[in-house]
């Protein structure tokens, strides 16, 4: 997309998780939600090295940012997964201006299968064929989460929702003037055979599987890829 749409047309610190292989899900994932912008720290101290800003806001939407949390620290402090590069990023925030909160969800996307298998308190609820990236533009693997759902409707291309990922391409650093961000959305406008290997690194579903997804995750929700 775009900054505002145009991302999902393509799909440190610390790093989260490596490469994602097939270790069970967790049944619930504890989240932050931003209640003010921050700087994430390389370590839990004032003066560690600035990582990231970490705005208040998501880019596209401007919901509130909820970012998955890792850990915590005494002093006040939080370990947190970032979007953004290098891909699978943490860093350390206060605790001040934040919420606290969960989520049951949880999404695997197989590539070699091409299937998305989403998670409720660590049970399955659904799979879902999917497009995956092309060998010359493959949909990264590691450890990322649901930066924030988007509304493209019918005319979008990718419509008609994305969920767009903290994830980005390995092998673009932009695409039609968004930041190569990878995003789970439609076919919309855009087309693709589910099962197989065609995208720009993003992962399309069928409509209805989309809009099903959208209905139930939200910001934070965790989302590993691998093979």
């Amino acid at each position: 997309m775009r900054r505002t749409l145009a991302l999902v047309s393509i799909g440190a610190a610390g790093v989260w998780a490596g490469v994602a292989q097939a270790a069970p899900p967790q049944p619930i994932q504890p989240l932050v939600t931003m209640l003010a912008g921050q700087t994430a720290r390389a370590a839990p101290a004032a003066g560690a090295r600035a990582v990231a800003t970490v705005p208040a806001r998501t880019p596209i939407t401007g919901i509130r940012t909820a970012l998955p949390l890792l850990g915590t620290r005494d002093g006040g402090w939080l370990h947190v997964a970032l979007p953004g590069r290098p891909n699978g990023r943490s860093g350390w925030i206060r605790a001040a201006s934040t919420r606290s909160g969960r989520t049951a969800w949880r999404i695997t996307v197989d590539l070699s299968r091409r299937r998305v298998t989403v998670y409720r308190s660590g049970d399955v609820v659904r799979r879902f064929p999917a497009v995956v990236g092309k060998p010359s533009t493959p949909t990264p693997i590691g450890t990322f989460f649901v930066e924030e759902p988007v509304l493209l409707g019918a005319s979008g291309v990718g419509g008609p929702y994305a969920l767009a990922l903290s994830a980005r391409s390995a092998v673009l650093q932009e695409f039609d003037g968004g930041p190569g961000q990878i995003a789970i959305h439609g076919r919309d406008n855009i087309g693709g055979v589910l099962g197989t290997a065609v995208s720009h690194g993003c992962i399309r579903l069928a409509d209805s599987a989309v809009r099903w997804l959208v209905g139930r995750v939200g910001a934070g929700t965790p989302v590993t890829i691998g093979n």
